[in-house]
């Protein structure tokens, strides 16, 4: 057996990776890396040493995950054990590293997430309502007893699964900390999502994902539940008030107060409810202010607002960090109304491209509603989404006083910048849909990318900056970042397309049926032999004599047969290394944290396995995830 390391040597590899040591040992499969260990002893003697590394961690700024994987891996060496069980060290490594912060919030500010697969899969009696799981008098398994102690020491309790509904409960401002049992599966996207944005959170790992019957270590369990409320040694940066920040823009009143009305004499909670009450929508609304409520209302109806919490966090980044520190939600909430405008600005301009999308694809649903064509019809659709792009430009140009007329002027040049080159690459992308000829260049698919996609981040990284200063020094490396990060993140919408995700796409191959160029379809024309590109090229179309499932099949042989889904992963490496350089560059370092930031949770991969969407409802006021 090799010689143990001192706990501070394996804390000090962590402290002194250097950005790039530390961001460049990713992009690897770990799904044989998730074993539990086999005895409750050997559990703990891990646990014990996990904790013991993680008491020498500097705790000022959240570990990477990269960082996290680098130092597990060290500790399993040093204790000469397998491989096999990194993702389960990496989970209680974090969760020691969390532990003081997590019991500096107190237990009514926490989440107590409960897996399903707990219950006896055969005779439970528990039905899901809109309260959860109804657990409490059955007695036949753990969780009646572990929610039944969280919620007597003042916990929020939510039976689910996945990071996107319990990142919707933190950004709603309901909790501050979680505290959960799940699979090693459901733990690895909580690493990537929850953790990422600075979220104490700690976890006890299930002692299989077989998803049935499962058991935990129940002791384990309630000492998490039971983790005493005290201050917390030292405090870590966390994004969760930009987050929030974020969001609360679009609620009601704040939206009125940032966009005051015009027209009509009905606030915004009165139009929502108006609009939303299930009778004619429009009955009772003046005609001439009906255009802005329609847009208002669709502005404020959902998505995950990360343009707008890109504006406020690089803004924050420039004029002392503070947004991050422990007290940064009076900081976010003192950001000046004009810099949340220029915030509020760039979400309008996506939900106007939303608008249009949804009529050039025909969508019938969006936020888990009707589409505004569909609801009220394409003219009135077209006419909502140009109103919105007008508002955002009212919105900045409003603010020449408070924000200066050279910084309005160059964000507004940035801005019009941006939506002429999104509205080229739509452009391109339709035109290609409505020629014949389905041929498609791997170059030409990456600059339709680079158009549509870049432009949001660059414009809402550049605002952030500018509204904080001068930004000159910051153009190119912006432009050069966004442009890699854009690129590698519709590639990836690319590989999700063929796998479902848990946010829009729950079937696969929906770019082909619906005729939208991709680099997949590109990449596999650049690799066939001209008898397979036919074949492919026929499957454009659907008069082809096949069924949409036996159209999708085909694709799927030949993008299989032509190793375009391993080809597009490296692409997604390559684009990735890029932005990474570019960041590694940039002073100070709290704009280059939020580069990595961003970096980390955009360009997050495809899952192994299908993402299962949630279904299961809780006691808090939530709804599951939408279309985003």
């Amino acid at each position: 057996m090799s010689t143990v390391t001192p706990p501070a040597t394996v804390a000090s590899d962590a402290e002194n990776l250097t950005s790039k040591e530390g961001r460049r040992k990713r992009r690897r499969s770990t799904g044989h890396l998730k074993i539990v260990p086999e005895t409750p002893e050997l559990r703990q003697r891990l646990r014990d040493r996990c904790r013991e590394v993680a008491s020498k961690f500097d705790k000022s700024t959240p570990m990477t995950k990269d960082e996290m994987e680098t130092v597990s891996r060290r500790l399993l060496a040093d204790m000469d054990m397998p491989e096999g069980y990194l993702g389960w060290i990496m989970v209680v490594l974090s969760s020691e590293y969390w532990r003081d912060q997590v019991a500096g919030v107190p237990h009514s500010r926490r989440l107590f997430l409960l897996p399903h697969c707990l219950k006896h899969a055969e005779g439970c009696p528990a039905d899901y309502d809109e309260f959860g799981m109804n657990c409490k008098t059955c007695g036949a398994c753990s969780i009646a007893d572990f929610r039944t102690r969280a919620e007597e020491l003042g916990h929020r309790v939510l039976v689910a699964e996945g990071s996107p509904i319990v990142m919707k409960i933190i950004v709603s401002g309901y909790v501050d900390a979680v505290v959960g049992v799940a699979c090693l599966n459901v733990l690895e996207k909580a690493i990537d999502k929850i953790l990422l944005a600075g979220i104490p959170c700690m976890a006890v790992p299930l002692l299989s994902s077989d998803c049935r019957n499962t058991s935990v270590d129940e002791d384990w369990v309630r000492e998490m539940v039971m983790l005493e409320h005290r201050e917390p040694q030292q405090k870590t940066r966390s994004y969760v008030h930009l987050l929030r920040g974020a969001a609360d823009i679009f609620e009601p009143e704040q939206l009125q107060n940032l966009v005051p009305k015009l027209r009509g004499e009905l606030s915004l909670r009165e139009i929502k409810e108006k609009l939303h009450d299930g009778s004619d929508a429009l009955v009772g609304i003046d005609p001439i202010a009906a255009t802005e409520a329609l847009g208002l209302d669709f502005v404020s109806r959902g998505g995950k607002y990360a343009r707008p919490f890109i504006t406020l966090a690089a803004y924050d980044a420039l004029t002392g960090d503070k947004g991050t520190e422990s007290g940064g939600a009076d900081v976010v909430a003192k950001i000046p109304d004009g810099v949340k405008r220029a915030a509020l600005c760039i979400e309008t301009f996506h939900k106007a491209s939303l608008v249009h999308d949804d009529i050039e694809d025909d969508d019938t649903f969006r936020y888990g509603e009707q589409s505004v064509h569909k609801s009220h019809g394409i003219p009135t659709a077209i006419n909502v989404g140009d109103y919105l792009i007008g508002l955002g430009y009212r919105l900045v140009a409003g603010e020449t006083k408070t924000l200066g007329p050279a910084a309005v002027a160059d964000v507004l040049h940035c801005l019009s910048n941006a939506h002429t080159r999104l509205s080229e690459g739509q452009g391109a992308e339709l035109v290609w849909r409505d020629n014949r000829d389905k041929r498609l260049k791997p170059i030409d698919a990456l600059k339709v990318y680079a158009l549509k996609t870049a432009p949001a981040f660059e414009a809402a990284l550049y605002s952030g900056v500018r509204l904080a200063g001068e930004a000159e020094a910051y153009e190119e490396p912006i432009r050069g970042f966004s442009r890699n990060l854009g690129v590698a993140f519709q590639i990836l919408n690319d590989l999700k397309d063929w796998q479902g995700d848990a946010d829009n796409k729950l079937e696969a191959g929906g770019d082909v049926l619906g005729g939208r160029p991709t680099l997949l379809w590109a990449l596999a024309l650049a690799s066939l032999d001209a008898d397979d590109q036919a074949k492919l090229l026929s499957m454009a179309s659907a008069d082809c004599g096949l069924s949409d499932t036996q159209r999708i099949a085909t694709v799927r042989t030949l993008y299989n047969k032509a190793k375009v889904f391993d080809q597009a992963s490296r692409l997604v490496d390559k684009h990735q290394q890029r932005a990474e350089e570019i960041a590694d560059a940039i002073q100070p370092e709290p704009l280059r944290r939020l580069l990595y930031h961003l970096v980390d949770t955009v360009l997050e991969r495809p899952s192994e396995s299908a993402v299962p969407l949630v279904s299961i409802s809780s006691s808090l006021p939530i709804t599951a995830p939408t279309k985003a």
